[in-house]
């Protein structure tokens, strides 16, 4: 009897579409509100090209002027900046054996879809700690950072103070942070504190952790040093996503020789911290995670208060 293949189950023109909506429902970032669709952003994979300026219309600065008679009323300018986003482009391959459990289930092609979609949910977030890293590793956003670590004692550990400290670095503009990023062991010494409250899931059941009424994502991927923790506070879509079109997005093949069948997937994206722009020129086709953690490749260009994002640095004990 034949076994079946890689090639039986994976029809190309539904498995694709299917894995980029899977990504996003699998995504936590994504479902937190954190990441969301920018149409424009699309435009990027379709059209051609690395980058994509995204322009906008600075705010009106200036005071009114008393109104006369005789003087006429000054005119200022409307100025505008713009914002650069850059072209993921990145691909996987697995050999059947990964997926050989998937071959047996009911709908092997979704199976196989569900394990490569959380695959990408899980290089997305991994992706965006190199991101934040990169954005706050200048000088560009100082006035989102707070960092604790280097004071005495208490005043050095994540807590109910601390946390409104870094959630007020955005001023006036707090109240639009809607979710936080954490180690493990961060949100452990919260839950020690009873200062995290549980939301109700889908099914009816309090397991999403939110801390203030913000979502809590918890991620052991999150920075840590001797002792220090990086955590981050967000606002709705502080991340924009794009979805791009790969030539050739998902095939399949066979290594005869080692008789192994293998399934090969490659993702077109763009996910951008929104109001922090790519300045910088990779090596290759896109940027590599280590291009994106180095500082000198981004520029803010929104007012810091506009640019969702808070970093948070602290200790637990």
């Amino acid at each position: 009897m034949a076994s079946t293949k890689i090639a039986d189950v994976i029809v190309p023109s539904v498995f694709n579409p299917y894995t980029v909506q899977r990504t996003t429902q699998l995504s936590e970032l994504f479902n937190s509100g954190i990441i969301a669709t920018v149409p424009e952003l699309n435009l990027l994979g379709q059209r051609g090209g690395t980058t994509i300026a995204m322009p906008f219309w600075n705010d009106l600065t200036g005071a009114e002027e008393i109104l006369s008679d005789t003087t006429p009323l000054g005119v200022d300018k409307i100025t505008s900046a713009q914002d650069v986003a850059v072209l993921h482009a990145r691909g996987k391959a697995w050999g059947v054996n990964d997926l050989a459990k998937a071959l047996s289930g009911s709908d092997p092609m979704a199976e196989i879809g569900d394990m490569v979609a959380m695959y990408w949910a899980r290089r997305w977030q991994i992706m965006l700690i190199s991101e934040l890293k990169g954005i706050f590793a200048g000088s560009t956003l100082n006035a989102n950072k707070s960092d604790i670590s280097g004071n005495s004692g208490d005043a050095a550990v994540v807590s109910s103070d601390t946390i409104v400290d870094a959630i007020y670095k955005l001023g006036d503009a707090a109240g639009g942070l809607s979710a936080f990023i954490m180690h493990s062991a961060v949100v452990a010494k919260l839950v020690k504190d009873d200062l995290i409250d549980y939301a109700l899931d889908s099914q009816g059941m309090p397991t999403i952790p939110t801390y203030l009424g913000k979502r809590v994502i918890v991620d052991d991927g999150m920075p840590v040093s001797s002792g220090v923790y990086t955590s981050y506070l967000f606002g709705q879509g502080a991340i924009g996503l794009g979805e791009g079109n790969a030539p050739v997005p998902t095939e399949t093949d066979r290594d005869s020789l080692q008789g192994e069948d293998i399934l090969i997937n490659r993702r077109h994206f763009v996910l951008h911290p929104r109001g922090v722009k790519w300045v910088g020129t990779p090596a290759g086709v896109s940027p590599t995670n280590t291009e994106l953690e180095n500082g000198a490749n981004w520029t803010r260009v929104y007012d810091a208060k506009n640019v969702k994002i808070v970093q948070f640095t602290h200790k637990i004990a």
